[in-house]
């Protein structure tokens, strides 16, 4: 037996140009979102099917956001959150605390997205070019990526894990194997970068 069938909210692999058509506004970290979230774990870890999928729609921008970040590329994008929502269905039950499902849910989010480089790396000698699908980018989106396209990639994905997601550097530590110290660090000098790049003073901030 399929252990996916009836979960409508994985993504097709011949259907992904209507992945992202509806992307909804994330949750976030408010009170009211983090109730529905806790309510559609707890049917999900029951195994409700469409509790699943709701939950993974309240996770899609965010997902999207940073799989783009990360990728550089639609198509690339969601073969990461296909992967990432596959390996949540499995592991579910593995999240102890429910409270830190967004954390976890990253985490495996970044890893899928550093295995799809890693094979990319591997296929660089290949004489075989895919095929690229084009997607319409939220305008949000595009133009955070814009701004942060100076960055290297070590210095991009915290800045959009910090301020477009609302983790705190001792979670995104957690997400990326990172000491707290090492993303202060690389917080305060991707925001140097972006200071020079864009030529406005920054202020010291307190991670």
């Amino acid at each position: 037996m399929n252990p996916f069938q009836g979960l409508n909210c994985l993504i097709s692999v011949t259907d992904k140009t209507k992945a992202f058509d509806h992307l909804q506004k994330p949750t976030g970290h408010g009170n009211r979102g983090n109730k529905m979230t806790e309510h559609l774990l707890r049917k999900a870890k029951k195994g409700d099917p469409d509790a699943f999928c709701s939950l993974m729609d309240t996770q899609m921008q965010s997902m999207y956001k940073i799989a783009r970040t990360y990728l550089k590329n639609d198509e690339d994008a969601a073969d990461a959150i296909q992967d990432t929502i596959l390996s949540c269905y499995e592991n579910l039950l593995s999240l102890k605390n429910n409270r830190y499902f967004k954390t976890w849910l990253t985490r495996i989010l970044i890893n899928k997205c550093s295995d799809i480089l890693s094979r990319k790396k591997r296929m660089l000698c290949s004489d075989t070019i895919p095929e690229t699908i084009v997607y319409e980018e939220d305008y949000e989106t595009a133009e955070w990526n814009q701004v942060l396209a100076p960055l290297d990639e070590k210095y991009r994905l915290i800045l959009l894990l910090y301020y477009m997601e609302g983790f705190n550097t001792r979670e995104i530590g957690q997400i990326l194997n990172l000491s707290v110290s090492t993303v202060k660090t690389r917080l305060q000098r991707g925001r140097q970068i972006l200071a020079r790049e864009y030529h406005y003073p920054v202020k010291e901030e307190h991670a």
